[in-house]
Parts: structure tokens; C-alpha cells; sequence
């Protein structure tokens, strides 16, 4: 494998979309009767999709791939426990039935090109730095204080459950494993640990990014 596609694949691992759990949200509460654009500009009205590019149809370009990256990981997250279809113009989540078993397709080429970054047509750094943003804005919705920087790699790994010798994919798969048990919107969910496990992602996701951009 070459520096280049070491690297590439690397930065594709660890590039956990925000728009994820916002979406989570709204789709816990109209898990039905959204099309792509749709729930786009909900979250917009929320203030969760600011304005990407000066350009109305880059805008939209974005807009939508940063959508459909965030449907196709959420799908992923929350599989098998539930389905999240996702369809540009019908995103649907239900329960998952025995009698109606789905299945994520890795050989998706549409998933196959949404869940990689360099299809967005930005530099890495610049991915980074709007991913960044969006982080920051969810971190303020869930009551975050932005003192996250107090809290050490250690600390961080120990509200995962997880000691130093973990591995970046290691880290990331916790993080979602809590994630989706803590989320408030779910039956046992606690905002306030939710909002812990997120300051601790802001430590070693930032760790992480840190590496990758060195």
C-alpha cells in the first residue's frame, strides 16, 4: 500500500460525520416522510447546515454529500438493531423485524461513494476543519462547555472503557457503541453522560486528527 493510500484510508477510518446524531434525532421523533433536500433543510432551520459554499450549485453538491455520508454511517451505527433505509428521495427508520431482515450492501456503489471523503471535492484539512464546525455546534446543542481540553487522553479513555494500547478503529466503534446507548432521545438515555462521552470524543478524535494532518 502506498504512503498516499495509507494515509487516504486512514483519514476515510477516522472521519466520523456530526450530522449523524442531529439527524438521529429528528429522525427519532419523524422516523418517516423525509427526502434528502427535506431533512437537509430542516436541520439548516435547527442550525445544524450553514451555508457550505458561495456557490449555489457547490452548495447543493455538498449539502447533499455531507447528507448522504451522514445517512449511510448512521445506518451503520444503528444496524442490526434498526434499519435506516436510505434513499435520496425516502429515509425511513423502523424496527428491525425477523420477518423483514435488511441488509447493509458494502458493494453499494452509492454508499461505496458517499462514505468516501475524497469525493467531496475539498483538501483534507479543509474536511477537517468543517467537520470541526459541526462538532462544535452539536457540542453547544447537547450543553457541552468547551472545556473539554481539561480532560486527558487517559481520562478519556477510561469514560470508554478502554486503555492506552486501543486502536484508533477501537476507539471509534466505543464511541458510537456509547453514543447510542447514552443518546437522550433513546428510552434508557442520559443527556448528561451523553454529553460526557462527547467532550471524551473531543479528546481523542482531536488526537487522532492531530496525527493523521502531522
Amino acid at each position: 500500500m502506498s504512503e498516499t493510500h495509507h494515509l487516504t484510508a486512514t483519514f476515510q477510518g477516522y472521519m466520523e460525520n456530526p450530522l449523524v446524531w442531529p439527524i438521529f434525532e429528528v429522525l427519532k421523533h419523524q422516523p418517516s416522510g423525509w427526502k434528502v433536500h427535506t431533512l437537509a433543510s430542516h436541520l439548516g432551520e435547527i442550525g445544524f447546515m450553514p451555508t457550505l459554499d458561495d456557490s449555489p450549485e457547490k452548495d447543493l453538491f455538498k449539502r447533499n454529500f455531507l447528507m448522504m455520508n451522514a445517512l449511510f454511517q448512521l445506518q451503520e451505527t444503528l444496524y442490526p438493531e434498526k434499519w435506516l433505509q436510505v434513499e435520496a428521495m425516502d429515509i425511513v427508520l423502523s424496527p428491525m423485524f425477523q420477518s423483514q431482515m435488511h441488509y447493509i450492501d458494502t458493494e453499494n456503489p452509492l454508499r461505496d461513494y458517499y462514505m468516501q471523503w475524497e469525493n467531496y471535492e475539498a483538501n483534507e484539512g479543509e474536511v477537517k476543519r468543517l467537520l470541526n464546525e459541526f462538532w462544535t455546534r452539536y457540542r453547544k446543542f447537547v450543553g457541552g462547555d468547551g472545556d473539554h481540553k481539561n480532560l486527558s487522553r487517559l481520562q478519556a479513555l477510561r469514560l470508554f472503557e478502554l486503555d492506552e494500547s486501543a486502536s484508533s478503529t477501537q476507539i471509534r466503534k466505543t464511541w458510537r457503541r456509547l453514543a447510542l446507548r447514552w443518546h437522550p432521545d433513546r428510552e434508557n438515555g442520559n443527556s448528561e453522560k451523553f454529553r460526557i462521552l462527547c467532550e471524551a470524543w473531543h479528546v481523542l478524535r482531536d488526537e487522532q486528527y492531530q496525527d493523521i494532518f502531522s
